[in-house]
């Protein structure tokens, strides 16, 4: 009985992101293996507040910056021509990949 191989995708560029899972979506339909998703996880944002001026006189005015860490989450089963085929994949330097094989 053939397993399933879990795959979560983390960028903080969502168009990357998207063509990976589109480039995983098309390697699924030409092998015929079932997928799930891509599931949109919560996406985690990463705020920084801090004071303009360094001295702390004068105006107290802040700078705003926030990080956005966008995340999906993939099923498919294990097959292992597909999985020969998912490993060559070009991923961009931007998106990281963590694979679980249950």
């Amino acid at each position: 009985m053939p397993g399933k191989a879990k795959i979560i995708l983390t960028s903080t560029n969502v168009k990357l992101l998207n063509d990976v899972c589109e480039q995983i979506k098309s390697i699924t339909e030409k092998t015929g293996v079932k997928m799930r998703g891509p599931v949109p996880l919560p996406t985690k944002r990463r705020k920084i507040v801090t004071m303009k001026a360094p001295s702390g006189q004068g105006t107290k005015t802040y700078d705003k910056w926030e990080l956005r860490i966008h995340r999906r989450y993939v099923e498919i089963d294990q097959d292992e021509r597909t999985l020969r085929q998912f490993m060559r994949l070009k991923m961009p330097e931007e998106v990281q990949l963590r694979v679980a094989l249950t």
